[in-house]
């Protein structure tokens, strides 16, 4: 793997930092940069205003073919642009509409629905949200109970969805619900596009223990969805949700934001003294801090090498190192964690006021960063999903003993 830059790459990578570093001059108190930020009531203008902005550079969805109002950027590109936004703890869109909606729509969706649902994307005009996970079929997905029944020219869906992130802010959902109710798990269901406006549509906020507002609920009551907004298939939404595209996903921008959060302590403990002496002189603080940039270098080496292997292999590589990617989001989940952790017992009692606090090190940060970091093994799959995927196809594990 070569880890230099070409001229061309080191001069977009000035543009992605000196952009974002002024961006984020203008950031909310306290902005730790995850998506309890990009949703609250204070952050989402804040995000709209960055996005609006990115998008006017081409950069909000550079990672699209052109056709459809991208860029057209390499691998290599994309995770330049996302460890720049990680570094600066930046907000770089929507990531239901741009990471995953737009990229199914690419593959599969209808030219109408390319029409009607790309461009608001690429303008950051559109925000969506995801409806899958239900009360009794989260991690176990397949066993979800959400019904569309076709009537005419529509679908008739009723059902519950929860830990719908951003869903009281968004315009528009991407849902699953079975559409075949006598057959079981993964067959039967079918993908949707579903406005957030439509009558029967009820979003229940799930306010955080720290008062933060991310998830909700969502009921839908006799929704009437037209049938032009099923993606793909009737009854092969399953296959839908697997589809994916030459997007980078290495997982670069949560290493970048780990390497920002450590040289910020590391500058904290240099200025700060406890009896007589700076933080930075004390041995077990120096440790700890130096095992965190260790780890956080090794996971921004295994992310370079994913996008590496991506960019210079192929279609093939993006599936054969997708086990690679299982590993890289367990690492970064965890040591998401560590670097929080760590913080805390650094500012000692004072590393538990929460923001809002005078005497909250750093606007109370850390400690939103540690509730929120505690999803990450739950988040994006869990982190026993990961691991299985790691041993079956990566170590050539067998799925039975």
């Amino acid at each position: 793997m070569d880890f230099k830059w070409t001229p061309e790459q080191e001069a977009m990578k000035k543009d992605f930092d000196d952009f974002f570093e002024e961006a984020m001059k203008g950031k909310p108190a306290a902005w730790v940069g995850g998506l309890e930020d990009m949703f609250s009531e204070e952050g989402f203008p804040f995000t709209k205003m960055v996005c609006s902005k990115l998008a006017d550079k081409g950069w909000l969805v550079g990672h699209y073919p052109k056709e459809y109002g991208g860029s057209g950027w390499s691998i290599l590109e994309q995770l330049i642009r996302a460890e720049a936004a990680g570094y600066h703890h930046a907000p770089t869109g929507d990531i239901f509409g741009i990471g995953m909606c737009g990229p199914t729509l690419i593959v599969v969706g209808t030219e109408e629905q390319k029409k009607e649902h790309l461009p608001p994307i690429c303008r950051g005009e559109r925000y969506w949200c995801q409806g899958w996970s239900e009360p009794n079929a989260g991690s176990d997905l397949a066993a979800l109970t959400t019904r569309a029944v076709r009537d005419g020219d529509d679908y008739i869906i009723n059902g519950q969805k929860t830990w719908n992130s951003g869903a009281h802010i968004a315009d528009w959902a991407f849902m699953l619900a079975r559409t075949d109710p006598e057959t079981k798990r993964s067959r039967g269901i079918s993908y949707f596009l579903v406005d957030m406006k439509s009558p029967g549509i009820t979003v229940v906020p799930l306010i955080s223990m720290d008062g933060s507002h991310l998830y909700n609920e969502t009921y839908y009551d006799d929704v009437r969805v037209p049938a032009r907004n099923m993606v793909g298939e009737e009854n092969q939404g399953w296959a839908v949700t697997r589809m994916t595209m030459n997007f980078e996903r290495s997982g670069v921008g949560g290493f970048a934001g780990n390497m920002a959060d450590i040289k910020e302590l590391v500058q904290f403990c240099k200025e700060t003294k406890w009896n007589g002496k700076t933080l930075a002189e004390n041995p077990l603080i120096r440790s700890r801090l130096a095992q965190l940039a260790i780890e956080t270098e090794a996971g921004r080496a295994l992310a370079y090498r994913i996008a590496w292997l991506q960019e210079t292999g192929g279609m093939e590589a993006i599936a054969t190192t997708a086990w690679m990617a299982s590993s890289g989001k367990v690492y970064g989940s965890e040591l998401s964690q560590r670097v929080a952790a760590i913080a805390e017992q650094i500012f000692g009692l004072y590393g538990q006021l929460i923001k809002g606090s005078k005497w909250a090190p750093f606007s109370g940060k850390y400690i939103a960063a540690h509730q929120m970091s505690m999803g990450g093994n739950i988040a994006a799959g869990t982190s026993e999903i990961q691991r299985n995927m790691i041993a079956w196809t990566g170590l050539g594990l067998p799925r039975t003993i």
